[in-house]
């Protein structure tokens, strides 16, 4: 032996996720690289005097979990201390949502913003119990008549305010919301508070931006919270001047300054893959040309923890807003959504959205896109199909963001090009019964088709979206498993179900295939990384229902255990 492993990890159930979905025993590390990888007895071999080794007792061991869509840097900031909680389970009601923003008033300076979020409809008592309730600033306006009060759904696609912020905004019943935005009125024609999409602007745009400072401390908090969750690597999915506005400005080009000021500084502790938002929701290609014009990442920052890789646009909403460009109407108001891009009307859009597709592509740009609808998922395919075909790229890995309803034709045109779907088994998880209201039970069921896709031959990712939902990939892994309900354990689209080994592979591998990283990370292969995340149980032998509540007893990023459960 020419030099002994710097850490040894023994005795485990090593899910290797290589081609094969090989099963080992043990891992050696050295120089920050895995060593070897195979049976107990021949990698204890390896330890020196100075080898660290760990017994793992049967304990699962896995690549370390790349979410491929989170918002690193907003999930900081729309976490306390620097927002308000307003999520399930945290708050079960419009009350106490309001109790909690009472709360706030007694401790923020008279006249500061009170921001919070993470509301949902489908866990509101009061919605609940009446299906026509819906959240009003008169409910705010009681607990905070002088503090403008700025609460973000969970989706981060609606936004509930006060009548103060109103006010501030100088919104009225006469005033027009922005392309690509609802203004949500009452009966009277008077405005309830609900503000939707692009329309959130009007408000977002006043509230005080956090600092550089205080977004590199959100960073490092969030980061060591997904160490925790054996999280070592992270698609941050747009950051840029079309993101000033959105989830508390944490998708701006002041948090990508921040990233850039981490990882110059040696504090950047994950492997950071960033897409660009040069162009805000209702934007247009004329923005996004103007928006990337000097935005990327200096040529000094260690491109294995932190680079730009491609290009974010936002095509559409989201289905629960009924904001998703659907073929079928919706089935409670009858509508279809739309694009929400810039243009008068769906025709001018459509052309729209294929010019800002175009111009990234040509540009060099991996696109991800966010679009849930099925006609705007057509619409989006076939942009990035006729992009390649004046502008030939053989390796773009462009890809859906969410792509809740992708139809077969649409899968079988991203299989044909090497594109792929990121998609959301958590939000799957949460919104499942809503659903079934919102777009009947045959559309509800098939949201999300995981199955369908691998079959289809693409590349699945799956991802948190936090702050959407929060981190807890062993949650997601069993929601693609199993596809039920959280509120009532429902089963959801059963043919949808896939395999413990399709579902990890969209933790690990086909995120580092997004990544272009597939060749150094994303499995525990002899020579790659050593990213790792050990769980405190055997995953294999557990219960998918139980899966969320296994912890990570460990996370090494590049050969260095950066979290240790205590007592693990």
């Amino acid at each position: 032996m020419s030099q002994p492993a710097d850490l040894i990890l023994v005795n485990g159930d090593v899910l290797t996720v290589d081609a094969d979905f090989s099963v080992a025993q043990a891992v050696a590390v050295r120089d920050g690289r895995i060593l070897a990888v195979g049976e107990t007895a021949e990698i204890e071999a390896l330890a020196g005097p100075e080898t660290r080794v760990i017994d793992l007792a049967g304990r699962t061991l896995l690549p370390g979990i790349n979410d491929s869509h989170l918002h690193g840097a907003a999930w900081g900031l729309t976490r306390p201390p620097f927002a308000l909680s307003v999520g399930y389970p945290a708050v079960r009601s419009i009350a106490d949502i309001a109790e909690t923003v009472r709360r706030a008033t007694e401790t923020t300076p008279e006249g500061e913003w009170i921001t919070g979020l993470g509301w949902d409809l489908g866990y509101l008592a009061e919605v609940l119990a009446d299906p026509s309730r819906r959240p009003h600033h008169r409910d705010l306006d009681a607990v905070s008549p002088d503090h403008p009060v700025a609460l973000t759904d969970f989706s981060a696609h609606m936004l509930w305010v006060n009548s103060r912020a109103l006010e501030i905004a100088g919104i009225t019943r006469d005033t027009v919301a922005p392309a690509g935005g609802v203004i949500e009125v009452d009966a009277d024609g008077e405005p309830t508070g609900i503000l939707k999409e692009a329309a959130q602007a009007l408000v977002q745009g006043l509230i005080p931006v956090a600092s550089v400072e205080q977004r590199k401390e959100a960073i490092r908090q969030a980061v060591a919270a997904l160490h925790a969750e054996g999280i070592t690597s992270y698609t941050e999915p747009g950051l840029g001047p079309g993101g000033t506005q959105i989830l508390g400005g944490g998708l701006s080009t002041e948090s990508l300054d921040a990233y850039i000021e981490l990882a110059r500084a040696g504090e950047l502790a994950a492997r950071v893959r960033v897409l660009l938002l040069p162009a805000a929701i209702g934007g247009s290609a004329a923005d996004l040309v103007a928006g990337l014009e000097g935005l990327g990442v200096p040529d000094d920052i260690d491109p294995d923890l932190l680079s730009v890789i491609g290009v974010k646009i936002f095509a559409d909403g989201v289905p629960p807003n009924e904001t998703a460009w659907m073929h079928e109407p919706y089935g409670s108001a009858g509508g279809y959504g739309s694009l929400c891009v810039h243009g008068a009307t769906a025709a001018l859009q459509e052309a729209e959205l294929r010019e800002m597709i175009r111009h990234a592509h040509a540009a060099g740009y991996q696109l991800g896109v966010h679009v849930t609808g099925d006609r705007g998922i057509d619409a989006v395919v076939d942009a990035f199909v006729a992009a390649n075909e004046v502008h030939p790229r053989p390796d773009a890995r462009h890809y859906l963001i969410h792509g809740d309803f992708v139809s077969a034709e649409s899968l079988a045109k991203l299989s044909a090009h090497g594109y792929s779907v990121n998609m959301n088994p958590g939000i799957k998880w949460m919104t499942a019964d809503m659903m079934d209201d919102i777009l009947g039970k045959a559309r509800s069921e098939y949201q999300w088709p995981v199955r369908s896709a691998v079959e289809a031959g693409v590349a699945v990712c799956s991802s948190s979206d936090a702050p959407i939902t929060e981190p807890n990939w062993r949650q997601a892994v069993a929601s693609m498993m199993l596809r039920e309900s959280k509120a009532t354990g429902k089963v959801s689209g059963p043919d949808q179900c896939v395999d413990l080994a399709t579902a990890l592979r969209a933790y690990t591998i086909n995120p580092a295939r997004q990544d272009f990283a597939e060749s150094w990370k994303g499995s525990v292969e002899v020579g790659k990384i050593a990213d790792l995340c050990v769980l405190g149980g055997d995953l294999r032998a557990g219960d998918p229902h139980d899966y969320a509540d296994i912890p990570v007893d460990l996370t090494v990023l590049g050969g260095k255990v950066v979290y240790e459960r205590a007592g693990s």
